[in-house]
């Protein structure tokens, strides 16, 4: 499974160069007006065409070349034909995040669940690691079926906050070293406490 901050770093770039020929377009546009003379040059239609087709391409290429690089598509997929090694509890009520297991213990390379349940708001379930970056998140919704399926294929030590505005305390919904993958052969370099 690709983790998410490769699958980041190849999107970065392949959007910074979708939006340099963007730009590029309109640059073009903007200075065949600003030139003197009576009359203005503007690219002819083909040319025009050319570009609106390459963006298409590129724009919509994209996304059907790393549809199956992003980490949650395969198991989303597939969800029904996989057997979850373990699931986790999680409940949110009065801006408080309830653990039925903390930390939640994870096997390297096994599908858990994060089962959420809200009893007043809506908030959201976010595992990050020790950097500040996002691994996965889902929205958690009151009176509604809210679980995450994921497999983590290197060992660290992750917390999880709420990724949902739920008002000034729902900042302070984090809790530290919740999340902690052994087993595997590669340590998350960003998640080594």
């Amino acid at each position: 499974m690709a983790d998410s901050l490769d699958v980041l770093s190849t999107l970065k770039l392949v959007y910074t160069i979708y939006a340099i020929v963007a730009i590029s377009l309109i640059a073009w546009y903007a200075y065949s007006i600003t030139q003197k003379g009576g009359e203005i040059k503007t690219a002819s239609k083909g040319i025009f065409w050319s570009y609106v087709a390459v963006l298409i391409v590129m724009g919509t290429g994209l996304h059907f070349l790393t549809f199956n690089l992003v980490p949650w598509v395969p198991m989303d997929l597939d969800r029904a034909n996989i057997k979850a090694e373990k699931t986790f509890k999680i409940t949110y009520k009065d801006h408080v995040i309830t653990l039925d297991e903390n930390p939640m213990r994870v096997p390297c390379n096994k599908y858990v669940i994060f089962d959420a349940d809200s009893e007043d708001l809506t908030y959201g379930f976010g595992i990050f690691r020790q950097n500040h970056t996002l691994v996965t998140q889902m929205q958690v919704v009151p009176n509604n079926g809210n679980d995450l399926m994921w497999k983590f294929g290197k060992n660290g030590t992750y917390y999880i906050r709420s990724t949902e505005y739920s008002g000034p305390k729902g900042a302070h919904m984090i809790i530290e070293d919740a999340v902690i993958v052994s087993g595997c052969s590669e340590d998350d370099i960003h998640s080594i406490k």
